[in-house]
């Protein structure tokens, strides 16, 4: 590289990351980013290209630039370790390290950064080549002993170190990761742990003299240092590193002396008492792994106690001063330190510390104060909800007299204290958001932090469950009678019709019963069944709860039904009264055919008891009995025709409100889903209605184009419990009579002529006809009720289908729809799809599909590919992926001889297959692949075809046959493992017939041969690409890619003979001998066969092949 090239470069570098127009093509004109960014990745094209990069490196003074090639070197390293000597490896980081050592101070940290991680990289790699790549901790050192600026970029170096050795690299297996990884825990990373501690100290007792920036900088480096050296993978069992809670520490027992000091811990919270965010959050998020350590770390459960007495000391102190929580970050690191503690100290550990009262009281206050200011703390509050619930969980395993005096007693005052201020501040939140204007965010809208917070809150309330039920029924009662008043007084009429004042009232008390509701909903959904909690009367507060929420629902309904839709409550209310369904469904509607016998509507809980067997009513039976008693609503069976009497009404009177449509068709399914629950719904009256009366004069949901999914969900719940055991006999309902409103719709339809058919008029009641029967198919899972639908659609309704596919084939939501369904119907689940053996349904239903197909095919083959790509996903390519998945279904399913097609001079096979193949080949190779769903169709399409179909595959044209191959060739190297697995299935199908049928003179063999002839380096070309993913590839893909090896091999010897040569020409002398001795074992002992035994045992070859080769093969 020259003066004039590295402008050339600098110039592209501005390019891509300013937008400057200085770089120039070859023909004079400005070069886009996207071309800069093109020629600048040359650079990680080859291992060549390192020179060029150390000469930009040296010589350009473009941040940019030298961006760039540290990127690149990076990438080049990574890619070709293999291909550098152990001295060559040390030079380039000698050379790194020395460049950052005189150039570091003056870069910019985005180049800084990237020059640390090449270094780091190669420490990684090399980490077990020689003594030197170990030391790296040691030439650190003389960072942290010269100037501030290098002291800085020592702590980075260090940083990313840890970062670098904790997580896995891409290309390397895990057994090799944590091979690394090991081994610098036990050399180096207690070394780095102490630099980080030492340069705190240094810092706390001004031994380091700097400006304050850098003091800052220093401070926060170093505190991040300690943070992930505490949070290094020490065992390889790190959870989800999505998730903030932190697990137990498993620090090695060589790092006692300094974590178990007490001045460890005294030095994080001073760092956090004296400094401001970032570095006092970090020094808290240090403090929170410290109590996250590992019990048996400690010598004693004394020193173990010393230390938690220091700990609980320091929070003390905290709270009591207040020190640092007026900051976000600082406020939400320590609710986490306090819902952490008592996740790694049992309460027995805690009541013995010495000031746990005051502890208790201080983290009671500060809870309430939190709770209070809810609008700063939403995101933090459930983790003191945790810490509260962890706390109550544990009293039962604690013996009163252990520790402090009187402590349980001082823990039911402060969990009441906390659950009033709770109730208080959450009901006052509502009044405050609606008077602030849209300037507060409503906590009922923040669904992540409500369901975090309710997910705690039955634990802390069923604690001191009688004080607490009392004090969310005096809030309830009032609201209720507020409430029934308010809606007398607006009558029929809406919300918004009522005078302002009414309405404000109104949309108050709503958004209090909407806490109360939720608040119920998770208690009760809180009730344990576990025999130690059960019969102590907690199920008559869960009636007297239950109460309030079922008769809130009634009115909310009343309301609804009585106004005609007119008088609809908030959609947050409805939701919230659904959220109680929900966790009451849960816990008291599993248990009715236990107890009802076959009892009917009418019977009491205790006659269908006594109708039972002789035996005496187990204590579940006695609760879920005294549960209904106390209700005062009826027995189980009047309280489910009650929700679902409100499932009904919804559906019938929010039909533009899509979230309380979903959640009543979640809540409908789950009851129609659970054993128990769905015979109780086949004996009401309310559910007899819906099953005879789904369609959109009933229920005009259905009639919302917005609610076409949920159409297809409603309509399989219902076919669920129709079809269930004694389905139709409960309902009073045939399957034929429970389609009928559908049949009556496509009967209808079909009486059109295609122009009329084309109408627009027609739109919706044909997406409405294939979304319902979809979800009717959805729900067939056995022959029996597969039949069933098959014999009503069958001949009359089936042309049905190929005349609206012709007809609307351009019109997305018609057509996708139409898909959609046949998918479903022609998926054989279950082997549902499974007729009588001198049934001819199997071939009429192949047919019915196969005009479909042809009938959409044909058409959009017609049309010309818009110019306007915008969005030709939707208009084009998904129709064409579902019309191929329709096809895939049909053809995979195992029910229909395609011999007969051909016996008959039947075209329905060969037109489908004839369709399908040009719609699939109409598409870009680059736009099958760029959409994952459609990818997936396409080649699922070609793996069946190679599998079943040979015969028709191999009689195409040769160019065709090898487009065919050439995007099985590009779909193999896709890093989608299900796409790659259907290739090399593809592949394995055509080599395992080439070898099992070469010596036979038939008409496939000499298709292929002739295809052979005109490509006949296909096999090799595969071989070779097959190998080089198994050896260089990514390594959740090698599995996809071993099937077809032992075939390819076999059917072509001398294209394996011929990889291995070339392979063996690109290594060095030392590397031929030994890739020579790995390619001896793999082919040792393989026979010439394809059983699965020997599959099986070269499959293990071509492991250790891979392992073997990979240690020292340089590409």
């Amino acid at each position: 590289m020259d003066a004039s090239q590295l402008a050339q470069v600098e110039a592209l570098c501005e390019t891509l990351y300013t937008g400057s127009t200085t770089a120039k093509s070859d023909s004079g004109g400005p070069i886009s980013r996207q071309d800069a960014q093109v020629r600048l990745l040359s650079l990680q094209s080859s291992a060549d290209y390192i020179p060029q990069c150390q000469y930009i490196l040296d010589h350009s003074t473009s941040h940019y630039a030298r961006l760039v090639a540290s990127n690149s070197l990076t990438e080049l390293i990574t890619t070709h370790w293999n291909n550098f000597t152990v001295p060559q490896r040390i030079d380039i980081r000698n050379y790194v390290l020395g460049y950052l050592a005189n150039q570091g101070p003056g870069l910019q940290d985005f180049v800084v950064i990237s020059l640390i991680k090449l270094v780091c990289r190669i420490t990684k790699l090399g980490w077990f080549d020689d003594p030197t790549h170990r030391e790296l901790t040691d030439d650190v050192t003389k960072f942290l002993q010269a100037t501030i600026d290098h002291c800085i970029l020592g702590l980075k170096i260090l940083n990313q170190l840890v970062d670098e050795l904790n997580i896995p690299t891409t290309g390397r297996t895990l057994t090799q990761h944590r091979k690394t990884s090991v081994s610098f825990r036990d050399v180096c990373l207690f070394k780095v742990f102490q630099l980080g501690l030492t340069t705190l100290k240094q810092l706390q007792s001004r031994a380091i003299s700097a400006e304050p920036k850098q003091e800052a900088i220093l401070g926060e480096q170093a505190l991040s240092l300690t943070v992930r050296c505490l949070n290094f993978d020490f065992i390889g069992t790190n959870p989800d590193e999505s998730t903030e809670d932190v697990g137990t520490i498993q620090a090695p027992t060589a790092w006692r002396t300094f974590l178990q000091d007490g001045g460890t811990l005294e030095l994080l919270f001073d760092f956090y008492a004296n400094t401001e965010p970032p570095r006092s959050s970090k020094a808290m998020e240090a403090i929170i792994l410290l109590c996250s350590i590992r019990r048996s770390l400690f010598p004693s459960d004394k020193d173990r106690a010393i230390f938690l007495g220091r700990v609980m000391s320091g929070i003390r102190e905290l709270l009591s001063k207040q020190t640092g929580l007026q900051h976000q970050d600082n406020y939400h690191q320590f609710c986490r330190l306090l819902g952490r503690l008592k996740a790694n100290y049992q309460l027995s550990e805690l009541v013995k510390a010495e000031g746990y009262l005051e502890w208790l009281d201080l983290a009671a206050s500060f809870t309430i104060q939190s709770i209070q200011n809810w609008q700063y703390s939403t995101n933090s509050i459930h983790y003191l909800l945790a810490l509260w619930g962890r706390l109550v969980s544990a009293v039962p395993y604690v013996r009163p007299e252990t520790g402090a005096q009187g402590h349980v007693q001082a823990l039911e005052k402060q969990v009441l204290g906390v659950v009033e201020a709770y109730i208080e501040s959450m009901l006052g939140s509502v009044e405050t958001v609606l008077r602030s204007d849209g300037a507060l965010d409503d906590p009922l809208d923040d669904d992540g932090s409500l369901k975090e917070q309710l997910d705690r809150l039955p634990n802390i309330c069923r604690f001191q469950y009688a004080p607490v039920a009392t004090m969310i029924i005096a809030k309830f009662d009032p609201l209720l009678t507020q409430y029934q008043e308010l809606m007398r007084h607006v009558g029929s009429g809406s919300t918004e019709s009522a005078p302002p004042d009414v309405a404000q009232r109104l949309a108050i008390v709503e958004g209090q019963l909407t806490w109360l509701t939720y608040m119920v909903g998770t208690i009760v959904g809180g009730h344990s069944w576990s025999g130690a909690q059960m019969g102590d009367g907690e199920e008559a507060i869960d009636a007297s709860l239950s109460r309030r929420a079922l008769q809130l629902a009634q009115g909310v309904d009343y309301r609804l039904t009585s106004s005609n839709g007119a008088g609809r409550s908030d959609p947050k209310l409805e939701l919230a009264i659904l959220f109680y369904f929900q966790n009451f469904r849960r816990v008291y509607m599993f248990m009715w055919d236990q107890v009802s016998g076959s009892g009917t509507v009418g019977t009491s809980v205790v006659s269908m008891m006594a109708s039972k067997l002789d035996s005496t009513p187990s204590t579940k039976q006695k609760v879920y009995q005294r549960m209904f008693e106390h209700l005062g609503m009826g027995d189980h069976t009047a309280v489910a025709n009650l929700i679902v009497t409100k499932i009904g009404n919804n559906l019938k009177y929010w039909p533009e409100e899509q979230e309380i449509v979903a959640k009543t068709l979640e809540l409908l399914l789950d009851m129609a889903g659970g054993y128990s629950s769905s015979k109780l719904l086949l004996t009401l009256e309310t559910v007899r209605f819906l099953a005879r009366h789904h369609t959109e004069d009933h229920f005009p949901f259905l009639s919302n184009p917005q609610n076409s999914r949920h159409r297809t969900t409603f309509h399989a719940i219902l076919a669920r419990l129709l079809l269930s055991p004694s389905g139709e006999e409960k309902l009073g309902l045939t399957l034929e009579q429970f389609v009928d409103p559908i049949l009556n719709t496509m009967g209808h339809l079909e009486s059109f002529s295609p122009t009329d058919l084309r109408n627009e008029a027609a739109r919706r009641p044909l997406i409405g006809v294939f979304r319902d029967l979809r979800g009717i198919a959805a729900s067939l899972h056995n022959r029996r009720t597969y039949g069933m639908l098959f014999d009503v659609m069958q001949p009359q309704h089936m042309p049905l289908f190929s005349r609206v596919a012709d007809a609307w084939w351009d019109q997305p939501d018609v057509i996708i729809s139409l898909l959609r369904f046949m998918q479903e119907f022609c998926h054989n689940k279950a082997n549902r799809v499974n007729f009588d053996q001198s049934s001819p349904n199997g071939i009429l239903l192949f047919r019915a599909t196969s005009d479909v197909v042809c009938a959409f095919g044909r058409r959009i083959l017609a049309s010309p590919v818009p110019t306007d790509t915008t969005d030709i996903y939707k208009r084009r390519y998904k129709g064409i992926g579902l019309a191929l998945n329709v096809l895939n279904s049909a053809l995979g399913g195992n029910y229909v001889c395609f011999g007969v097609f051909a016996l008959y001079n039947d075209p329905a096979l060969d037109n489908a297959l004839d369709v399908s193949l040009k719609l699939a080949l109409n598409i870009p190779l680059d736009d099958v692949i760029a959409y994952p769903k459609l990818s997936k169709s396409f080649y699922g399409l070609i793996e069946l075809l190679f599998r079943n179909h040979k015969a028709t595959v191999l009689s195409m044209e040769t160019g065709v046959f090898m487009q065919l191959m050439t995007a099985v060739h590009e779909g193999l190297q896709t890093s989608d493992a299900t796409i790659s697995s259907l290739c090399a299935n593809t592949i394995d199908h055509l080599a395992t017939f080439f070898f099992e049928n070469a010596s036979r003179d038939k008409p496939e063999m000499r298709n292929l041969n002739k295809h052979l002839a005109a490509q006949p380096n296909l096999f090799s070309s595969l071989t070779a690409t097959l190998f080089n993913l198994l050896l260089f590839g990514a390594p959740q893909n090698f599995w996809a890619v071993m099937r077809p090896m032992l075939s390819l091999m076999l059917a072509s010897e001398s294209s394996f003979t011929a990889y291995k040569d070339h392979l063996m020409s690109t290594q060095s002398p030392e590397n031929q001998a030994l890739l020579n001795d790995a390619f001896s074992k793999l082919v040792h002992d393989v026979n010439r066969s394809l059983d699965s035994a020997n599959r099986d045992r070269f499959t293990q070859r071509l492991t250790a092949f891979r392992v073997a080769s990979r240690a020292f093969l340089t590409l």
